[in-house]
């Protein structure tokens, strides 16, 4: 009875095993991409998937492959490398493992995988729009800009956020695009520092600017960042004094103009009205 019982427990082992084996292969993931901005980076790949799950490994190029300890087994298609990607001047590539779902095994001596393209966290990520705050000289002809450092998704050895600044450091400069408004024509005034100044301007007139983290370390077609929201300077009312003698002396003919007008129309339709009268 006893021998018996032990051959049951022996079978329904086998038999859990045998049900809990996964045989043949998996769907590899498609469309596997990185996105990054400030540092903050994903990896992305489809389809869903159905009896099967998804292990992302990385590595930087010439080093060891690691696995991403949030992304094991996992039913998701996105994976956070943010804080895995430590030198985030290493050019990394990942891969996309398809595996069978927790608690099952497989036959596969290895999974079939899909890998990603290159990626650089320093070259790569994108720069997020900076904000600004600027002021206007009392002549109206210059305009001083003071950029404020987007935020990144890094921390130092202290554990304290940094900006792009504290990342890039010389590396960063900041580039103010502008015009006067109403215009199409742009201008660009590029500065090392976080200050930049517009000198010049066209007195008595309104421009509408917007900035960009500028790194030209990063090469052609990545050196831009994201434009910031555009904000405009307002024109202060003038007084009569600021025009020139040319515009007064217009003005007063125009509204002598439109005084002796009326005042003709008025004379004239007064003379029908006694006409029609007698």
């Amino acid at each position: 009875m006893h021998q018996g019982k032990e051959i049951f427990l022996v079978l329904g082992f086998s038999m859990m095993l045998l049900f809990n084996t996964v045989t043949g292969s998996f769907p590899t993931a498609e469309n596997v991409s990185w996105s990054s901005i400030n540092f903050k980076t994903l990896l992305s790949w489809s389809p869903k998937p159905v009896n099967y799950s998804y292990t992302v490994e990385f590595s930087a190029l010439g080093q060891n492959r690691k696995r991403s300890p949030y992304c094991i087994q996992t039913s998701e298609t996105e994976c956070d490398l943010t804080q895995q990607l430590t030198n985030i001047k290493e050019t990394y590539t990942a891969d996309v493992l398809s595996e069978p779902v927790r608690g099952a095994t497989s036959d596969l001596v290895e999974f079939p995988y899909t890998r990603s393209t290159k990626f650089c966290p320093y070259t790569d990520t994108i720069i997020g729009k900076p904000d600004f705050d600027f002021t206007v000289s009392k002549d109206g002809r210059t305009v001083s800009i003071r950029v404020i450092d987007p935020p990144t998704a890094l921390f130092n050895e202290q554990n304290q956020p940094l900006n792009i600044r504290d990342v890039f450091g010389k590396d960063l400069e900041y580039r103010a695009m502008y015009r006067r408004a109403g215009s199409t024509g742009k201008k660009y005034q590029t500065s090392p520092t976080n200050d930049i100044e517009l000198t010049r301007l066209d007195k008595g007139e309104s421009y509408c600017i917007m900035v960009q983290a500028w790194i030209p370390s990063r090469g052609f077609g990545k050196e831009e960042g994201s434009l910031s929201k555009t904000k405009c300077t307002s024109v202060e009312p003038k007084g009569i004094g600021e025009y020139s003698p040319a515009v007064i002396a217009g003005a007063i003919v125009t509204i002598l103009a439109i005084v002796i007008t009326a005042i003709v129309v008025t004379v004239v339709c007064c003379r029908r009205r006694q006409k029609d009268v007698v």
